[in-house]
């Protein structure tokens, strides 16, 4: 018996590896594909001779990209939205976290309720979209004039990282807070010398995907941005595939590259930061969604 359980358990094993590596292979291709196609010239991208390996290989795509002024202001504007759009929805979700880990907060289970409603049912689209209008209004009357402080701003809020923080500092132990505060210590001391240092899995986590959501945001980006040098990278990488798309604008292309050898450049250069940041952040990602996923 203990034999047949061993040969299962190898059997299992293999067929696991087999299957994880296949599909590990499948979501590293069309990383690998996309600097292939950057670089391989025109006639084996357009003729789709590029498999795996590039070929007749030259760099002039990303020499084009890079003495583009538009790239390195859209890059610029990326940037910023994730730098400054990270700190404060991070910033909102820590302490909107505390709030509602605390039970003496009045109307706390009515407050975790509506936080959670909005993960279940959302006012739509356009509803969405008028309410940003107005917030857009608002902030000209004011002198702000920088859309991207809009986009900032109004992506701060996500009911799933707050839960996920909530859930972590509710496994904090109440004595290890009674004892700061017999010290003298305040609430906001209590939060940032005690929660955040025995929570730093999930914060760096949560930080992590507000990370990549503002890195890769698009959507609201394009509708509410409307000045062309205020545009984050993922509009402008829209934006070329919309001109190369058009065939007019294409019958006297004489590059030594194809169009879409420019579009996979952009993808490539836009991938890098987050592959150089992750690997750092892997370590916390695991621990950290399964303390803030899991409820005690």
């Amino acid at each position: 018996m203990k034999r047949k359980l061993e040969i299962s358990e190898l059997i299992f094993k293999i067929i696991s590896y087999t299957l994880l590596t296949i599909f590990a292979l499948c979501c590293l291709y069309p990383f690998l594909y996309a600097i292939s196609a950057s670089i391989s010239g025109r006639h084996a991208v357009e003729y789709n001779e590029v498999v795996l390996f590039p070929k007749d290989i030259q760099f002039e795509a990303f020499s084009t990209m890079f003495n583009d002024n538009m790239f390195w202001n859209s890059y610029t504007n990326t940037l910023f939205l994730t730098f400054y759009g990270t700190i404060w929805a991070l910033g909102i979700s820590l302490f909107g976290a505390y709030a509602l880990s605390k039970k003496r907060l009045l109307f706390r289970k009515g407050f975790n309720f509506f936080l959670v409603f909005t993960m279940w049912f959302s006012a739509g689209l356009v509803p969405q979209y008028l309410n940003y209008l107005d917030t857009q209004r608002v902030f000209k009357s004011v002198g702000i004039t920088d859309d991207k402080w809009l986009v900032v701003i109004a992506m701060g809020m996500a009911a799933m990282n707050i839960i996920l923080l909530r859930n972590s500092f509710e496994g904090v132990p109440s004595e290890i807070e009674e004892a700061a505060i017999v010290d003298g210590a305040t609430e906001m001391q209590v939060l940032w010398r005690v929660y955040v240092p025995m929570s730093k899995s999930i914060i760096a986590t949560v930080a992590l995907f507000f990370g990549i959501s503002r890195w890769n945001g698009y959507f609201w980006a394009r509708q509410m941005i409307s000045n062309a040098n205020e545009r984050p990278l993922q509009v402008f990488i829209r934006l070329k595939l919309e001109q190369f798309s058009d065939p007019e604008q294409m019958t006297n292309w004489s590059e030594p590259y194809a169009s879409d050898s420019i579009i996979y450049a952009l993808i490539v250069c836009s991938i890098v930061p987050i592959l150089i940041i992750y690997p750092f952040i892997q370590k916390y990602f695991a621990k950290g969604v399964n303390v803030g996923g899991v409820k005690e």
